[in-house]
């Protein structure tokens, strides 16, 4: 298939494609006339890369998945590398629910002193849980 038609089936554009080529996630082989040429198993790769990109892994991170499918993997994920990928990032969203809900608790926190401090005392939101 050509480079349109993968874009289409995939659901991205062809300057993404040229891109995660230029990237070296993605090979095109070239016909006499120059035009990239792709198969299903592009298909696949790059529906890889996009779903994990919507999951939050950046381009790069994706590398491990692309590199476990290439190696001739059914999945992306059925490698080392890929399931340490998954790893990092789940540590990374841990970390960061976690921060956030220090946040969370210093703001509920504040808004109470602040709203014990007023005349009168006022109840907080009930849709606000402190």
């Amino acid at each position: 298939m050509r480079i349109g038609e993968l874009a289409r089936r995939a659901g991205t554009t062809t300057r993404a494609l040229r891109f995660y080529e230029a990237q070296g996630l993605l090979t095109a082989r070239r016909t006499a006339n120059g035009y990239r040429e792709y198969g299903e198993a592009e298909l696949q790769l790059v529906t890889e890369i996009l779903t994990l990109q919507t999951v939050g892994l950046s381009l790069d991170e994706t590398r491990p998945f692309v590199e476990c499918l290439r190696s001739g993997h059914e999945t992306g994920d059925s490698c080392p590398s890929s399931i340490e990928m998954y790893r990092r990032k789940l540590a990374e969203a841990d970390a960061c629910l976690a921060r956030l809900s220090a946040l969370r608790a210093e703001l509920a926190a504040k808004l109470a002193e602040a709203l014990a401090r007023q005349d009168p005392p006022q109840a907080p939101d009930p849709c606000v849980v402190l």
